[in-house]
């Protein structure tokens, strides 16, 4: 007759062998019911991170951002969040395709962008940009994780170019 700690053995060999072999993922965030469309005027921009577990101002943090021409659509990406809109969070969408090289077909299309540098929010250490001409409403609810805090020198630098953005 097994022992207690033979059993035990036992049904932990059972579950590692029925383990699935690829991790499982979260689901993506989806859409908030409703979203009314992006932002039309920056917010209160004070830097305010804190290490709570919630997004502020100041932070980088992936959540789903909808397309501009169909707010139906859209991807999972990185945002830093520069303030908030009643319920809503205010952001400015982040890449890591460099415009640099394709600068003035950006600004000729309307988009502006910042380099920020690299950080934690890109698992791969890539260098990344920051979009200043567009201000997206993001669910709180939505956002998936804290991906890092913006150093205080760059998020005065962006708001800065969000703001003569919007002046000009």
């Amino acid at each position: 007759m097994p022992t207690t700690i033979e059993r035990l053995v036992g049904r932990l060999r059972g579950l590692v062998r029925s383990a699935p072999t690829t991790p499982s993922r979260r689901p993506l965030p989806t859409p908030r019911a409703g979203y009314p469309g992006d932002a039309t005027r920056l917010p209160d921009t004070a830097y305010a991170p804190k290490p709570d577990g919630r997004p502020d101002p100041g932070e980088i943090v992936w959540t789903w951002v909808p397309y501009e021409e169909d707010h139906s659509q859209g991807k999972d990406r990185p945002v830093l969040i520069v303030g908030r809109d009643g319920d809503w969070l205010v952001g400015l969408p982040l890449t890591s395709k460099d415009h640099d090289r394709d600068e003035q077909q950006e600004r000729r299309s309307g988009r502006e962008w910042v380099d920020i540098g690299s950080g934690a929010w890109d698992p791969q250490g890539r260098p990344s940009e920051v979009r200043v001409n567009r201000l997206v409403r993001v669910d709180p609810d939505g956002v998936r994780r804290e991906g890092a805090v913006l150093p205080r020198d760059r998020y005065d630098e962006v708001v800065g170019a969000v703001r003569a953005h919007h002046r000009g």
